[in-house]
């Protein structure tokens, strides 16, 4: 039988090994968008790295509200969604620092430099996403 994850069990979820997220926003037409992304947690925030020019980014600055979904596809399909609203930040310094963390998680720790340099440039951006709503349903095959 399924159950409610608990706010440890998401963050462990979530910050377990290699899953990706995929990011919903809006289009200015009010089309959905979709695409996933690396990322990394900050407390309960999520933080991520984007060009400033990509759909993604223009619709985030748009309008700042934003829902995600990470999910377990193999038994005992586990999935976390979130939804919240984004800071955007340019500051390349910050950046480094939570690229870097990105970098390390999907590249691994001997590209995590490599990684957060070439994408904390001028051109890119840094998303927060901070939860407003959570739903996070643990062993649905139970």
């Amino acid at each position: 039988m399924s159950s409610t994850m608990l706010p440890n069990e998401v963050r462990r979820f979530l910050a377990h090994g290699t899953r990706t997220a995929k990011l919903a926003t809006t289009r200015a037409s009010g089309r959905p968008h979709v695409v996933p992304i690396w990322f990394v947690l900050d407390g309960d925030d999520i933080v991520f790295t984007t060009g400033e020019s990509v759909v993604k980014a223009k619709a985030l600055r748009r309008d700042p509200r934003a829902a995600l979904c990470v999910d377990l596809e193999a038994p005992p399909y586990n999935f976390v969604t979130i939804e919240g609203t984004v800071q955007l930040s340019d500051d390349l310094d910050e950046m480094l620092k939570w690229a870097t963390k990105i970098g390390a998680r999907y590249m691994g720790a001997d590209r995590a430099e490599e990684f957060g340099r070439r994408n904390a440039v001028v051109g890119e951006i840094m998303v927060r996403l901070t939860p407003e709503r959570v739903i996070a349903i643990a062993d649905m095959t139970e």
